[in-house]
Protein backbone atom coordinates (compact mmCIF):
# COMPACT_ATOMS: atom_id res chain seq x y z
CA UNK A 1 0.00 0.00 0.00
CA UNK A 2 2.76 2.31 1.00
CA UNK A 3 4.78 1.54 -2.40
CA UNK A 4 1.54 2.09 -3.93
CA UNK A 5 1.30 5.44 -2.76
CA UNK A 6 4.73 6.12 -3.46
CA UNK A 7 4.55 5.33 -6.98
CA UNK A 8 1.15 7.39 -7.23
CA UNK A 9 2.96 10.31 -6.07
CA UNK A 10 6.28 9.97 -8.14
CA UNK A 11 3.98 9.86 -11.31
CA UNK A 12 1.89 12.60 -10.39
CA UNK A 13 5.19 14.91 -9.83
CA UNK A 14 6.72 14.00 -13.27
CA UNK A 15 3.20 14.31 -14.95
CA UNK A 16 3.61 17.84 -13.15
CA UNK A 17 6.95 18.46 -14.24
CA UNK A 18 6.63 17.55 -17.85
CA UNK A 19 3.83 19.51 -18.48
CA UNK A 20 5.19 22.79 -16.42
CA UNK A 21 8.36 22.62 -19.16
CA UNK A 22 5.97 21.83 -21.93
CA UNK A 23 3.93 24.97 -20.97
CA UNK A 24 7.47 27.03 -20.83
CA UNK A 25 8.46 25.88 -23.50
CA UNK A 26 5.14 26.96 -26.08
CA UNK A 27 4.57 30.27 -23.99
CA UNK A 28 3.62 32.59 -26.90
CA UNK A 29 6.43 34.94 -27.48
CA UNK A 30 5.84 38.91 -26.49
CA UNK A 31 6.54 42.05 -28.77
CA UNK A 32 9.96 44.28 -27.52
CA UNK A 33 8.85 47.00 -25.21
CA UNK A 34 7.85 50.32 -27.59
CA UNK A 35 6.50 48.04 -30.21
CA UNK A 36 4.87 49.59 -33.58
CA UNK A 37 1.52 48.87 -34.08
CA UNK A 38 2.40 46.26 -36.62
CA UNK A 39 4.77 44.63 -34.77
CA UNK A 40 2.29 43.88 -32.17
CA UNK A 41 -0.12 42.47 -34.68
CA UNK A 42 2.95 40.63 -36.34
CA UNK A 43 3.62 38.64 -32.53
CA UNK A 44 -0.43 38.22 -32.13
CA UNK A 45 -0.82 36.90 -35.92
CA UNK A 46 1.87 35.61 -37.61
CA UNK A 47 5.24 35.07 -35.35
CA UNK A 48 4.18 32.00 -34.21
CA UNK A 49 4.99 30.02 -37.80
CA UNK A 50 7.07 33.04 -39.57
CA UNK A 51 9.01 33.48 -36.01
CA UNK A 52 10.60 36.46 -34.51
CA UNK A 53 12.97 37.57 -37.24
CA UNK A 54 10.40 36.86 -40.65
CA UNK A 55 12.57 33.01 -40.62
CA UNK A 56 9.91 30.31 -39.90
CA UNK A 57 9.44 29.39 -36.35
CA UNK A 58 10.25 25.72 -35.38
CA UNK A 59 6.57 24.93 -33.38
CA UNK A 60 5.62 25.49 -37.13
CA UNK A 61 8.55 22.75 -38.05
CA UNK A 62 6.64 20.47 -35.45
CA UNK A 63 3.93 20.14 -37.72
CA UNK A 64 5.79 19.75 -40.63
CA UNK A 65 4.70 23.59 -41.49
CA UNK A 66 7.34 25.31 -43.77
CA UNK A 67 6.08 29.21 -44.10
CA UNK A 68 7.63 31.41 -45.86
CA UNK A 69 10.99 33.44 -45.29
CA UNK A 70 9.76 36.65 -44.83
CA UNK A 71 13.21 38.28 -44.91
CA UNK A 72 13.99 36.73 -48.65
CA UNK A 73 14.65 39.26 -51.58
CA UNK A 74 11.81 37.62 -52.86
CA UNK A 75 9.65 38.80 -50.86
CA UNK A 76 10.93 42.17 -50.89
CA UNK A 77 10.35 42.31 -54.50
CA UNK A 78 6.88 41.57 -54.01
CA UNK A 79 3.80 44.31 -54.40
CA UNK A 80 2.27 45.45 -51.01
CA UNK A 81 -0.58 44.58 -52.70
CA UNK A 82 0.32 40.91 -53.13
CA UNK A 83 1.28 40.88 -49.59
CA UNK A 84 -1.91 42.44 -48.58
CA UNK A 85 -4.07 40.61 -50.57
CA UNK A 86 -2.23 37.02 -49.44
CA UNK A 87 -2.36 38.48 -45.86
CA UNK A 88 -6.35 38.90 -45.84
CA UNK A 89 -7.74 36.20 -48.53
CA UNK A 90 -4.95 33.21 -47.46
CA UNK A 91 -2.95 31.43 -50.04
CA UNK A 92 -4.89 29.11 -51.33
CA UNK A 93 -6.21 31.47 -53.88
CA UNK A 94 -2.92 31.80 -55.73
CA UNK A 95 -2.00 27.89 -55.19
CA UNK A 96 -0.35 28.49 -51.45
CA UNK A 97 -2.47 26.59 -49.43
CA UNK A 98 -0.72 26.85 -45.84
CA UNK A 99 -1.09 30.49 -45.35
CA UNK A 100 -4.54 30.97 -43.46
CA UNK A 101 -6.90 34.23 -44.43
CA UNK A 102 -7.30 37.06 -42.00
CA UNK A 103 -9.31 39.09 -43.38
CA UNK A 104 -12.24 38.02 -41.12
CA UNK A 105 -9.78 38.63 -38.58
CA UNK A 106 -8.20 42.04 -38.89
CA UNK A 107 -9.42 45.41 -40.48
CA UNK A 108 -8.08 46.35 -44.06
CA UNK A 109 -6.01 49.27 -42.20
CA UNK A 110 -4.34 47.00 -39.51
CA UNK A 111 -3.36 44.29 -42.44
CA UNK A 112 -1.62 47.78 -44.14
CA UNK A 113 0.02 48.18 -40.73
CA UNK A 114 1.40 44.63 -40.98
CA UNK A 115 2.85 44.75 -44.48
CA UNK A 116 4.85 47.97 -43.68
CA UNK A 117 6.04 45.76 -40.39
CA UNK A 118 6.90 42.52 -42.97
CA UNK A 119 9.08 44.92 -45.07
CA UNK A 120 11.02 45.87 -42.11
CA UNK A 121 11.97 42.13 -41.64
CA UNK A 122 14.55 42.35 -44.73
CA UNK A 123 16.10 44.58 -43.62
CA UNK A 124 16.80 43.80 -39.89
Amino acid sequence: MRRALLILVAAIAGIGVFTGGLAWLLTDPRPPAGASYGERLYYRSCVECHGRDGRGSWRAALFLLRPGNLASPRVAAESDRYLFDIIKHGGSPIGRPGMPAFGYHLKDDDITELVKYVRTLGKQ
